[in-house]
């Protein structure tokens, strides 16, 4: 079994129900969800909206190699609503996000998966959650 962190993050729509069903999705298509952080309401990060984020993290046990979660990751996105994370390179709204963060110890390089996520360390509404579970013993 792998330990593995997940950050979601929501601003377009029910952003706690999308939420919550993303949470139903990843225990069903990912794995396990044994803790979860509470939900925090966000100023948008890297480009400017009207619309507050919510935005939690879980962590998994899961047998799924990272690729793997990348690629269910992307579908719960797409079943959810999701179309285009950036336009033309720059953020934008979401209906849900959800970011690898950690797997394991390990560490991967690659042109569309990057473990550790390499912005989570600037990014409080990713670094609060992430520090609330792991500090719940996680």
């Amino acid at each position: 079994m792998h330990k593995l962190y997940l950050g979601l993050g929501a601003n377009m729509g029910d952003c706690r129900r999308t939420i919550s069903d993303a949470i139903e999705e990843i225990e069903e298509q990912i794995g396990v969800v044994v803790r979860r952080s509470a939900l925090y309401d966000t100023e948008p990060w890297g480009f400017k909206s009207d619309n507050r984020f919510v935005n939690a993290v879980v962590c998994c046990d899961t047998k799924l190699p990272p690729r793997e979660v990348l690629e269910r990751s992307k579908a719960i996105e797409r079943k959810l609503g999701r179309v285009e994370k950036t336009v033309n390179g720059c953020y934008q709204d979401r209906v849900i996000d959800i970011d690898i963060l950690l797997y394991d110890d390990i560490k991967v390089d690659e042109p569309d998966l990057k473990i550790p996520h390499p912005l989570m360390r600037e990014r409080d509404f990713v670094m609060i959650p992430l520090r609330e579970i792991t500090e719940a013993g996680g």
